[in-house]
């Protein structure tokens, strides 16, 4: 039985991702900063954006559970400001919910995963069209942290090139929850099948690489 880790577990994305891997037979773990009432068992309480707080709480999994296979991180906040009064402490927040726990997760697990191993590992985070593309208009934090999650994504995956550690980038429109379903985007349960695939050996051979998921524009 495989093993999946999802950060942001007890939010709407996250959620369905974690169910959609339950179904198909993964022992799931889930991260959040607030645990009451997340359908995912366990799931671990932890400051993503804190240094301290990930190791903590990455090494308490691994003493309890062993071997992650698949990292899903799931964390992030959107964000829209006219850039001219985009406050310090806002552009920081932003940059840190979004791409500094990202590193920090990937950080957490490459720390202990033995690159040698047989076994494959995934890590997988969300990036978005303006992170791909080109930013947009009123979300300079948002478009500048989401393009820094596809430059990381990419420089772990050319660092780890010869190994079976693989990261991948999934960069969505809106995304559709139940009840948006005649707006334009990608439903949610479109994105947890497509993190099936790059969980499965298909994975293995796209490292490094951005999937635009933007469904109907």
């Amino acid at each position: 039985m495989q093993t999946l880790l999802v950060t942001g577990a007890n939010g709407r994305l996250g959620t369905i991702v974690a169910e959609k891997f339950d179904g198909l037979g993964y022992k799931v773990l889930g991260i959040d900063s607030r645990v009451e009432g997340a359908k995912v068992d366990p799931c671990y309480q932890a400051d993503l954006t804190d240094g301290k707080s990930v190791e903590a709480v990455f090494s308490r999994i691994w003493a309890e559970h062993g071997r992650i296979d698949v990292l899903i991180h799931t964390v992030g906040m959107w964000d829209s400001h006219p850039t001219a009064g985009l406050e310090l402490e806002r552009w920081q927040e932003v940059i840190d919910v979004n791409l500094t726990t990202t590193f920090l997760c990937f950080r957490a697990m490459l720390r202990r995963v033995d690159a040698t191993d047989d076994g494959s590992v995934r890590l997988i985070a969300f990036a978005s069209g303006q992170g791909a593309d080109k930013g947009a208009p009123e979300q300079a934090a948002y478009s500048a942290a989401k393009a820094g999650v596809i430059r990381l994504v990419e420089s772990v995956a050319a660092e780890y090139a010869d190994t079976r550690i693989t990261t991948h980038a999934i960069a969505p429109s809106m995304i559709l929850f139940d009840g948006m379903e005649e707006k334009k985007g990608i439903s949610v349960h479109d994105l947890a099948n497509l993190c099936v695939v790059i969980a499965g050996d298909a994975g293995q051979e796209m490292t490094g690489t951005t999937l635009r998921a933007y469904g109907t524009l």
